[in-house]
């Protein structure tokens, strides 16, 4: 279900239109046609549509709220992705301001590091479907808090799990694929693969989990988790260090290592995840693609 809101404002004075589109903004709301603003319908976002629309009718505009199953002209899983970018847009802008902090050496180095940490919460609390670029932007600024937080997190796990159930959020792309991949194939070649709801999932008692916000295989710093799984576990087999190259450079969008085949290993990435709906699919699609290319880098 969704809750649309739906207004009419004059064009003078125009500060009112920023100060609406401003505030919208701040709910997490996003444009699905001119003036049509869409919210999953919770509680919460009738009480915040309801903020807006008082605004509206003092400045006087008209506006309606309304509940709909489907919104004209977009599937809901079109809809979750306009969420997704949004905020995808908010994490990047974090990401991209914990590098530049990262390089700084000044003397407002806490505050602003308190600044980004404030910012990242406020994001991460209107992710209401688990944007991909949260872990990026979590493992930028968690590295930051580093300088004055010593790492509670060791390099190796002294003993590779068996059989454990492996978490991540569904709706699998490049980093989960790939991690999946490795932790059957090197780390836990009895795993079990479960896929969730990325937001406020707790986990069950001796559950792992991996490219999640708080899990325990996840971004740290400037390192995809298919890096981190490679780091923590003492992974060194040659073959894996282009895969790794390539999974950073798609997923952290740095270019870090510009490698020519990274371009054709996205697309048949993108490719797998439009073409298979369901988790399970994907993992064995990408599978295939990994032992290839692992026998490949290996040659």
């Amino acid at each position: 279900m969704w809750l649309l809101l739906i207004h009419q404002l004059a064009s003078a004075p125009a500060y009112l239109r920023v100060k609406i589109g401003r505030h919208l903004q701040r709910l997490g709301a996003v444009a699905v046609k001119n003036s049509v603003y869409a919210l999953p319908a919770t509680a919460e976002a009738r009480e915040d549509f309801a903020w807006v629309m008082r605004e509206i009718s003092a400045g006087g505009g008209e506006g309606v709220v309304v509940e709909a199953q489907l919104v004209e002209g977009l599937a809901d899983a079109q809809l979750r992705d306009l969420f997704r970018a949004a905020r995808d847009a908010d994490y990047a802008e974090i990401a991209a301001g914990a590098r530049e902090l990262s390089r700084s050496r000044k003397a407002d180095f806490t505050s602003r590091y308190e600044r980004l940490r404030r910012r990242l919460d406020a994001v991460a609390a209107l992710d209401f479907f688990g944007a991909a670029g949260r872990e990026t932007a979590e493992g930028l600024v968690s590295a930051l808090a580093q300088r004055f937080e010593p790492s509670a997190k060791e390099n190796v796990m002294p003993e590779k799990p068996q059989g454990a159930t492996w978490v991540t959020r569904t709706g699998i792309h490049v980093d989960r694929m790939a991690s999946a991949w490795l932790i059957r194939k090197f780390i836990d070649s009895d795993a079990r693969l479960k896929f969730v709801p990325g937001k406020e999932y707790r986990p069950q008692p001796g559950e792992l989990r991996f490219d999640m916000f708080d899990g325990e295989f996840t971004h740290e710093g400037d390192l995809c988790t298919f890096e981190v799984l490679l780091q923590r576990f003492g992974l060194n087999q040659p073959a894996l260090r282009p895969i790794a190259e390539i999974i950073h450079d798609i997923d952290l969008k740095d270019d870090r290592y510009g490698r020519p085949d990274r371009a054709g290993v996205e697309s048949v990435l993108r490719a797998i995840a439009q073409a298979h709906e369901r988790d399970e699919d994907r993992v064995a699609r990408a599978t295939a693609v990994f032992d290839d290319l692992y026998q490949l880098y290996g040659k």
